[in-house]
């Protein structure tokens, strides 16, 4: 069925009207260039104001260019002016911000002409990115901007900003570090800020007001959000406050990584980009209406040469610009395979070891066929791309919309080969029976890098509120025995792990599944939970220095896992281990046994050989001897992880 908008899908219009030029507002000191792609504008004018809201206009006439763009060159010093184009399309002139805007004004409803350089903090230049040897090595943390510092115990000045995560010695309850120094005691090596670019649903000219959201409701893709700046109004703010965020992280040894929303935008049909060229930005449905894959009423079309090109654009803007590490993407499946294989290989011209990962799937249907859709079945065709193992997160807590059904640690039942899919980073491997994996019947991963290992994130319940939830008749002392047993499922299996921010002290949302718009009294961290509940916080710190200290819990390569790793016969459900062989690898360590028991009651599994080092147990975690089995039977006590080191290479 053809419709209006069936021209943008044909290879003609492409090739017509695809740009490959500069786009935006190209500043420089003796003059800036305004250039907009817009093929279907019949006229485009430029509108310039002094100020981000308010004020006169100042308009000059655009002229029609190369493929579909429109341009003006002015003369002189522009930065710091705003401005927006007017543009006319079958006689309809609507206002759109520019879809390559770097800066904006208060709200995002003006770009603003910027000389990045002058928003750069001092030492910029020398800021480099920490040391990562591979993606393997990586241990993701994921955090919302406001939540981090915004309670009144944070001991945090800059509340809610950016300039408030990365304020050194700060204190909370009890003497305990918050905020930066918290992240440095946990040990994390990758900070995830939950979407920190210029969303909608907050309104930046009214900060005393209580206000919160996600951030999940995109406005200007490449521009930081506003409310996280000390002074929206002014465009260069909130940009070099970004940086210095970006900057005091990695001066600490962290990288970043930013949660990206390309799959949609808040607005769609009044949207900057729908206003600039009605309709091309969009996929629809058969019958010519915006297709809704996302469950926000709309989706980009990846697959038109230009929209991936904004897309790309965007994500080297803020590799380059910002040095920003990482990407996470937000319903990564409803990109398409190309798209997302063109940011892997331009990011791997500006810095390989930056990661990209993503949710593999989609949040209803979508008019993109399934064969070239981002989605996790797919993993395979998009080589150094990672996705989210929801096999294992279900594994390991139930199923994620069914609030009472129980996981590995909670005493589900057949959930043990989930978990051991997971600690093999849904690879290849002749242990596992994937029949009996949770949602798929066959490995996804190529590598054990492509998998995100994670049992709690931002959406849905917290893994506390999960357990409270799945066996509320245990008690809080047996409950935490389970989320500590959850903490060590991910730190000590192959592939990436993923810690939702305060889960390391039993966080919770008092059983809020859908937080994207609650109170601060649901979302923020509550830093006295840390001192209350040290024992968790110290457990996972403790693993988290075990995994980083041995690189036989994080190889790299499939190959390895499968001649190194192999599961060992337990003749129990609830419970898994496995002995890691690693006479070939590089670790101190020669030979490592991980074992799991989710049972109710202590369980034995048989080892290789006698004489072991105990590392890990039901109390502590980290590198140093807790104890010695002088036997070839490990006795696991109830809902317990146990590590063990060889006594021969530990003592070398």
């Amino acid at each position: 069925m053809e419709h209006r908008y069936s021209k943008f899908n044909s290879d003609s219009f492409a090739a017509k009207y695809h740009y490959e030029g500069p786009l935006g507002a190209i500043y420089g000191q003796e003059s800036t260039t305004f250039r907009l792609w817009a093929p279907t504008a019949s006229d485009v004018e430029l509108a310039l104001y002094k100020k981000g809201d308010g004020g006169k206009e100042t308009i000059h006439t655009m002229e029609a260019g190369q493929q579909g763009t429109w341009s003006v060159t002015l003369s002189g010093d522009w930065h710091g002016t705003y401005y927006v184009y007017r543009v006319t399309v079958d006689e309809i002139t609507k206002e759109a911000v520019d879809p390559y805007a770097q800066a904006v004004g208060l709200n995002g409803e003006r770009a603003m002409v910027v000389d990045m350089e002058r928003t750069n903090p001092e030492g910029w230049e020398a800021t480099t990115r920490p040391v990562l040897e591979h993606a393997a090595d990586a241990v993701i943390y994921e955090m919302h901007v406001r939540d981090f510092s915004i309670h009144k115990n944070s001991g945090i000045k800059h509340k809610g900003k950016f300039l408030g995560l990365v304020e050194p010695g700060t204190k909370g309850p009890k003497d305990t570090a918050t905020g930066l120094d918290h992240l440095l005691e946990l040990g994390i090596t990758h900070l995830q800020l939950m979407p920190a670019f210029d969303y909608y649903t907050v309104d930046e000219s009214k900060p005393e007001k209580p206000q919160y959201n996600w951030g999940y409701d995109p406005q200007n893709h490449s521009v930081p959000e506003g409310s996280y700046a000390t002074d929206p109004k002014k465009g260069e703010v909130r940009i070099a406050e970004f940086k210095t965020m970006v900057q005091k992280l990695h001066e600490a040894g962290i990288r970043v990584v930013m949660d990206v929303v390309y799959n949609h935008t808040f607005l769609y049909e009044a949207s900057h980009l729908n206003n600039a060229v009605p309709g091309y930005y969009y996929r629809q449905d058969p019958f010519g209406e915006f297709a809704d894959g996302s469950g926000c009423g709309n989706e980009l079309a990846s697959e038109r040469s230009m929209v991936r090109r904004y897309i790309v654009d965007s994500v080297l803007h803020w590799a380059q610009e910002y040095k920003i590490d990482g990407f996470r993407f937000d319903l990564m499946g409803l990109h398409d395979l190309e798209t997302m294989n063109c940011i892997r290989q331009a990011l791997d011209a500006v810095d390989p070891s930056i990661m990209v990962y993503g949710e593999g799937w989609t949040g209803g249907w979508s008019p993109l066929p399934d064969a070239q859709k981002a989605i996790k079945g797919n993993t395979p065709q998009m080589p150094g791309i990672g996705v989210f193992n929801d096999d294992l997160r279900d594994g390991i807590k139930g199923h994620v919309f069914h609030d009472r059904q129980r996981g590995f640690v909670s005493g589900g039942v057949g959930m043990d080969e989930s978990v051991k899919f997971g600690v093999i980073g849904a690879t290849k491997h002749p242990d596992i029976k994937y029949s009996r994996v949770f949602y798929v019947d066959e490995p996804w991963a190529v590598e054990p890098t492509q998998s995100i290992n994670y049992c709690e994130a931002h959406d849905n319940l917290t893994l506390w509120d999960k357990l409270t939830a799945s066996v509320p008749h245990e008690s809080e002392k047996e409950r935490i025995k389970m989320q500590k047993l959850a903490g060590a499922i991910l730190l000590t299996g192959q592939g990436i792990p993923f810690l939702h921010g305060g889960m390391e002290f039993l966080r919770t949302k008092n059983g809020d599944h859908n937080s994207f718009q609650s109170s601060d009294a649901v979302n923020r961290i509550d830093w006295a939970r840390k001192p209350r509940y040290q024992e968790v916080f110290d457990y996972y710190r403790g693993l988290i220095a075990l995994r980083r200290s041995h690189p036989a819990l994080r190889m790299a390569r499939t190959e390895l896992i499968r001649r190194h790793l192999e599961f060992l016969l337990s003749g129990n459900e609830h419970v898994v281990g496995f002995h890691i062989n690693n006479h070939a690898n590089d670790d101190a360590w020669k030979d490592i046994v991980v074992a799991y028991n989710a049972h109710e009651e202590s369980q034995a599994i048989s080892l290789p050989y006698a004489h072991w080092v105990v590392v890990v147990n039901g109390e502590t975690a980290g590198t140093d001897k807790l104890g010695e089995i002088d036997d070839d039977v490990l006795y696991i006590p109830s809902r317990t992880c146990v590590v063990l080191a060889d006594k021969n290479s530990f003592y070398r």
